[in-house]
């Protein structure tokens, strides 16, 4: 059983012209890497502020990381089971 452990995610942030991109990667302990994307596009009529880019973006490979580790987790649970499993979100 796992008493302590941290997990740590980075983000970068790479904006270019009218589109943001987002990269997170979770960094776990004796695991893989997880990565997740995320873009955010200025419309070319709004004002550019380069932070709502980067927010939306990095807002959206959050929610794709913490898709991917559901998916993980779910699928551990099936692996170890050897049932069909399904978490409520």
């Amino acid at each position: 059983m796992i008493a302590t452990e941290e997990w740590s995610v980075t983000i970068y942030i790479d904006e270019r012209e009218d589109r943001t991109h987002a990269e997170a990667r979770l960094h776990r302990q004796h695991q893989p890497e997880v990565r997740a994307n995320g873009l955010a596009r200025r419309n070319p009529q709004d004002s550019n502020v380069p932070r709502i880019g980067a927010e939306l973006a990095a807002s959206r490979a959050l929610s794709q990381l913490a898709h991917q580790l559901l998916d993980d987790s779910i699928a551990d649970v099936e692996q170890a089971t050897g049932e069909p499993a399904y978490f409520h979100g």
